[in-house]
């Protein structure tokens, strides 16, 4: 068995992690990108297990710490995705892998945010924050990051929109946003809506702010219409994509799932946790889908708020940890490369002796995102967007030029 020391970086293809990790004052830029870049970060709360969905089988420690929930090499019954050794994808992640084939995928490993404790609320903050500390500020470093950007095409306009029952943190700050979330009540009939338009009409702001919800609703419904079945989270990124689909619509979408908090019966290439990632799989198949054209100018964020230990615990699952997984998928991305620092799994190179060592910083990949795919100016994300993080050096090339 082949065996990988704690400095050895992984990649596809010619490129070193450690080329990635240089930034500068230079602002990165195509000509078209202020106008027609999409960005959607998808928050996956509760604590993703990076050790199930990207898989180190080659690593020398993983079989025997991972014991029933250790899946196989490619090519066996249930065995995982190819990517590059040692690294595979969960058998269920069809739609990501033929991401990854097609050069639509960057997988990050060992990554984490400065976060070091193992509370799913404090990470949570942390992670939308932008910050060292949970609770440290009130707002998010998406929408900080959308208040920095260039105004687009001469005119202010609300270029964020969260989808769900509540605005998350990452998304709450200066910068004007809209929200919409699946309705349970009744449609209006048109008689009662006319009286409202009527009554509304006198007062510009209540006749905009009426407007712009009846223009949300009839992009809901013309994407829940087209919404296809199977899908956990169908309703929600089909309205996101009818959302990005508007050439005046907003640029930026941020939405969770839920249920990653695997303590008990995990599963490995079947079970809990691989219905769930096949679910959210579908779900990201239906946002290219539904996006068309716009997917080649679209770049998708998943992020965790931590991951969960090596070891199996005595309930078949796995509990709180630190080092995980992220992914940067779309037709933006400069993809086919697995970026990891592997630490491996020997015991001496866990963190705390539990969990997997993080060695890459998430907002290294923000950053870099932010910079080359949304404009948003150096200065800005140093300062405002991510502060305190200069050790945090921007990745370079994710995103196609």
């Amino acid at each position: 068995m082949q065996s990988f020391g704690r400095r050895r970086f992984i990649q596809s293809g010619a490129w070193a992690l450690g080329a990635t990790l240089v930034t500068s004052g230079v602002s990165f830029a195509r000509a078209d990108a202020d106008t027609k870049s999409r960005f959607v970060f998808v928050i996956l709360r509760g604590a993703l297990d990076g050790l199930a969905v990207v898989p180190p089988y080659g690593d020398p420690d993983y079989a025997s710490l991972r014991r029933d929930l250790a899946l196989h090499a490619p090519g066996s019954a249930g065995g995982v995705l190819p990517l590059s050794n040692p690294f595979g994808l969960h058998p269920s992640c069809q739609f990501l892998h033929e991401c990854f084939t097609a050069r639509e995928l960057v997988v990050f490993h060992a990554i984490s945010s400065p976060y070091r404790e193992r509370s799913h609320f404090d990470g949570q903050d942390v992670l939308e924050n932008g910050t060292v500390r949970p609770h440290a500020v009130q707002t998010g470093w998406l929408n900080r990051a959308l208040a920095a950007m260039p105004v687009r095409g001469g005119a202010e306009r609300e270029r964020g929109v969260a989808l769900g029952q509540n605005v998350p943190l990452v998304m709450r700050g200066p910068a004007a946003v809209t929200s919409w979330s699946p309705s349970k009540l009744a449609a209006l009939d048109d008689d009662t809506l006319q009286r409202i338009t009527d009554l509304y009409a006198s007062d510009p702001l209540l006749a905009k702010r009426l407007a712009d919800a009846l223009a949300a609703d009839e992009i809901a419904a013309s994407s829940q219409a087209m919404a296809q079945g199977g899908t956990r989270y169908g309703e929600v990124i089909n309205a996101a994509a009818g959302f990005l689909r508007r050439e005046d619509g907003p640029q930026v979408a941020v939405f969770d799932t839920i249920g990653w908090d695997t303590h008990a019966n995990e599963g490995s290439a079947e079970g809990q946790l691989a219905g769930r990632l096949a679910a959210l799989d579908a779900g990201l198949r239906t946002l290219k889908e539904q996006l068309g054209p716009v997917w080649k100018d679209t770049a998708v964020v998943l992020a965790t708020e931590f991951g969960r230990t090596v070891a199996v615990n005595g309930t078949r699952g796995t509990d709180h940890g630190t080092g995980a997984a992220a992914f940067l998928l779309g037709g933006a991305v400069r993809g086919g490369r697995v970026l990891a620092d592997w630490p491996g799994l020997s015991a001496r190179a866990l963190y705390q002796g539990r969990d997997l060592q993080p060695t890459l910083d998430l907002r290294a990949v923000l950053k870099g995102v932010l910079q080359e795919h949304l404009l948003v100016p150096y200065d800005a994300v140093e300062s405002s967007v991510f502060p305190d993080s200069a050790r945090a050096k921007a990745l370079k090339g994710l995103i196609r030029t």
